[in-house]
Order: structure tokens, then sequence, then C-alpha cells
């Protein structure tokens, strides 16, 4: 072989080699700490059994301004829940919430089923004062378009290092809440999808915040989409890593703060990048911390504001109103049947049946006296929600049944209804009592379904209501309206009550 076709073949070997040469790899790398919170309903810490305290906005703040203060980089997510259900928040919307949340800003925020509750001209408001950014990319308008405001995704990045961002909200907001015309898409299906485009889109490493149930919460981390699934909803503390993938959620009204320090290493060669990271998890408990002075001091301002407005009259009285014991848990009371018909008009329910150990103001109103806020809360102290079920009119019977199992003895679970006549006999066999009961003018239906409304301790099962904890529940409790709002609401849209006692309830 000659000279030149030696380097001839030579140069073709070279040519063919060069484009399987491997390039130099490069590598980044960085940690970042992800702080979660969700379901903060109550703006001040919450005193607990033993009188310590933990919880609030307050604390909450001192927890995230120390972990900002070490340097590093965090990400500080809220996933929802925040604007109801509370007292304060049934007078003013909200709006403190926003306040508050605006001193601490998240840098994601989702809304949760309770951001709706107002209805959505308030969400819309509500959100168009929040000064953090807003993820909902399962949320959308009538139309189809993006809500004002919200974002499906963003990437940020860290020492080289690409983190995807994309937040969804509860996908049932508009059955369990007052979404309006807002549509809602599958959170499982918007979260899969966001996280794919983001991966196109050069994502390193890929965070989803979530407001959904836990059945959800499994579902995505079993997709194996998300690296990170920072969740809320359920009220739990809860961790679970599967090497795969990270699932968290942070209990409620910053009881606790959920941290997850991340380790991320990305090592890029020939144009591909691998990631490899590692999580250390760490729950901070609020017990153990000084409340933040400036966001105390600007709780404490609304905690004066909102005593004042306690004392402004919601209506008036035409009847004598009796919240003694021994009227409550005997008979049929005017008081009662108020809270109840409260109920039904906000549930839209077939019927109210709730304890008369429950209303606890032991007082009379005389004719012509002013109901104020505080008069409702003293009446009803023990923060219950309005659940409402579906159930079987033999079933509704049963519950009554229990109710006027212990007359003419006074006892907590002497039924105030609403929607219901109801006659009955105390010399009879508890468990037999009932001689007749309407649901509206009909006859009761032994298997026809009822939508019941109720407070969440009788759907449990309190004071003996096991017919109402076996139902149906149309929500869950967490999601369900303040009993107190509710009646509250419903004495001042009608400003005057006339609703005496008398007929509803019928013991020989």
């Amino acid at each position: 072989m000659t000279a030149i076709r030696r380097f001839a073949a030579l140069g073709l070997i070279l040519l063919a080699v060069a484009p399987v040469l491997v390039t130099p790899a490069s590598a980044q790398s960085t940690r970042v700490t992800f702080l979660l919170v969700s379901d903060i309903y109550l703006a001040s810490d919450k005193a607990m059994a033993d009188g310590q305290r933990r919880g609030g906005f307050a604390r909450l703040a001192t927890v995230v301004k120390a972990e900002r203060a070490k340097g590093g980089h965090v990400i500080f997510a809220h996933a929802g829940d925040t604007l109801s259900p509370s007292l304060m928040s049934g007078f003013d919307r909200g709006a403190h919430i926003i306040t508050l949340t605006n001193l601490i800003p998240p840098d994601i925020f989702v809304p949760g089923n309770h951001e709706f509750d107002f209805g959505k001209e308030q969400f819309l408001k509500r959100m168009s004062e929040a000064r953090f950014p807003l993820f909902a990319a399962n949320m959308r308008g009538p139309d189809g378009a993006p809500v004002p405001n919200f974002k499906d995704r963003s990437v940020v990045t860290f020492d080289g290092v690409r983190i995807g961002l994309t937040g969804a909200t509860y996908d049932d907001s508009g059955r369990t809440s007052s979404a309006g015309d807002l549509k809602f898409v599958s959170t499982f299906a918007t979260t899969k999808e966001q996280a794919e485009a983001l991966r196109r889109e050069g994502a390193d490493f890929v965070v989803s915040v979530v407001h959904a149930d836990r059945r959800q919460d499994y579902a995505i981390m079993r997709s194996g989409g998300v690296d990170l699934l920072l969740s809320g909803h359920d009220h739990d503390l809860f961790v679970n890593y599967n090497e795969r993938v990270a699932v968290v959620e942070s209990s409620h009204d910053a009881h606790y703060v959920t941290a997850v320090d991340v380790t991320i290493n990305v090592r890029e060669q020939n144009g591909r990048r691998t990631t490899t990271w590692w999580p250390q998890f760490r729950t901070i408990d609020t017990a153990t911390v000084e409340p933040d002075p400036e966001v105390a001091s600007v709780v404490a301002g609304f905690e004066q504001q909102f005593s004042k407005e306690m004392d402004v009259p919601l209506g008036t009285t035409e009847v004598e109103l009796d919240s003694r014991t021994a009227t409550v848990r005997t008979r049929e009371a005017a008081i009662g049947n108020v809270i109840a018909d409260a109920l039904r008009a906000s549930t839209r329910a077939d019927a109210v049946v709730i304890n008369g150990g429950g209303i606890r103001g032991g007082k009379v109103y005389q004719p012509g006296s002013a109901i104020t806020r505080r008069d409702i809360l003293a009446e009803l102290p023990f923060g219950n929600h309005v659940v409402t079920i579906e159930i079987r009119g033999r079933d509704l019977r049963r519950a009554i049944e229990n109710g006027l199992s212990q007359v003419p003895d006074p006892a907590g679970r002497f039924p105030q209804v609403s929607g219901l006549t109801i006659e009955a006999d105390s010399r009879r066999p508890a468990g037999r009592r009932i001689t007749s009961i309407k649901v509206g003018n009909a006859a009761l239906s032994d298997t026809r379904l009822y939508r019941v409304a109720t407070i969440d301790f009788l759907g449990r099962g309190g004071d003996g209501y096991d017919a109402f904890r076996d139902a149906r529940h149309l929500m869950e409790d967490e999601d369900a309206p303040l009993l107190a709002n509710e009646v509250m609401v419903y004495i001042r849209d009608n400003s005057t009550i006339r609703t005496n006692a008398g007929g509803r309830i019928v013991v020989k």
C-alpha cells in the first residue's frame, strides 16, 4: 500500500471514530430546603388541653424567617386552605389571612377548597391582594382560560440546577365549596402532564404542591412523575419516601412545619443530564418556637378589632329564646328551631337534626333583645362544623328514636330539628316511641334516601347517633362550614327572629 493510500485509510478510520468521542462531563450541585404548611385557619396560636400552645402565624413567621436567614436556598410552599373556616374569616371573608400571609410570603401557593367558601368573587378579590406566586394548573375559568394571576408551572435555577415547580388545587372544589363557574380537572392527570412538560423544558428536579387527599397523593407517588410532592388537605403530619418520590404533609394551623433538605446533583455528558438527589426530613414543632413580635402585633390588632365586632347586633328576636339546659334537652325549643333552620337554609337539606346538648348559653332572651355574635358563640362554643349526609328513612327514624330515648329525663342527645314533624309517646319502650314522623308534608318513607344536615359531632356517632355515623357523608368534616358562622349569617340576613316553638316535636 502506498503512503498516500495509508494516510487516506487512516483518515477514514478517524472520521468513523470521531462521532463517538466522549466529551468531558460537567457537574452541578445544590442544596435546597423546602418548607411546607397548609390548612392554616387560625391567626393566633392555639391553647392545648395542657395549657401549652403551638401554631399560628406568629410562630410560623419565626420558623420561616429563621430558615431564610441561614442564607441557603429556601422554597416555602403553602398547600392551601386558609381563607376559611374561622370565626374571624366569617367576619372579613379572609382578608386578615391574606394580610398575615403577605408578611411571610410563600414562594408557591396553591388554593385549597376552603379558598372558595365565600364564592368566586371573593376568591378572586382575595387572590388579587396576595403578594406571592399563585399556582393552580388544574383550575380554569368558565371559558377554559387560565384564571388571572395564576400560573401552571415555572422553573427556578440554583447553582446551575433547574428546579421545576407546579401546583394543583383540590379538584372536587366545585362540589365541596362555592367556586361558581370555575372549572377543575383531575389533580392526578394535571400533575402528571405538568411534570412531563417541566422535564421537556429542562427541569432536573420536579416539585408539585397540591391540595389533595391521601388517595390522590399515593396515585401521584406511584406514577413517578414528580420527585417531591408537597400536599395539604388531610391535616396529617405525614412523610413517605420510597427512594424515588417523597410525599410530605404538615398537619394544620402551623402546629408543625415540615422541612425537607434536598441535596441535588446533576451530571451532564454528551448533552444528557442525569440527576441524583438525597432528602433529609425535619419536623419543626412550633410549641418550642417563640412568636415573631412583628407578626404577633398584627395578629393582636386583628383580634382586638374582632372583639369589638363581637358585640355588634346581628338581629333582634320578637319571641322568647330559652337556651337553659332544662329546655333544650327535654323539648322543642325556639332557639333550637332557629339554629336548625339556619342549617337547612345553608345546606338546602330535606331535614336537620342537632343535639340540644350542643346549645350551651343557659340564658333567656326576652322579646325585643338584640342578638350579637358574642351571644351565638356563647350558645355554640364547641366549634362544630355542619355536615350533610345521605340516609335512608328507616335509619333517620332510628336516629330520632335515639334522640328521644331518655325522655322525660334531660339528655344532650335530645333532637332539635328543622323540616321534620315528630310525634312520640314517652310511655313506650325506648327505640319504639315514635308514633308519627313527617319530612316536610309527607310521611317518612323507610326506603327513600334523604339529605340531612347535622353537626360533625353527631356525624361521628356522638350522643349515640350511630345511624349518622354509618350514613354516606357528602363531604369531609374538615371541609364543612362552621356551625356558628352559618347561624350568624342566617340571623343577619333575616334581621328579625320570629320562629317560635310548637309543633315540630310533640312528646306525650
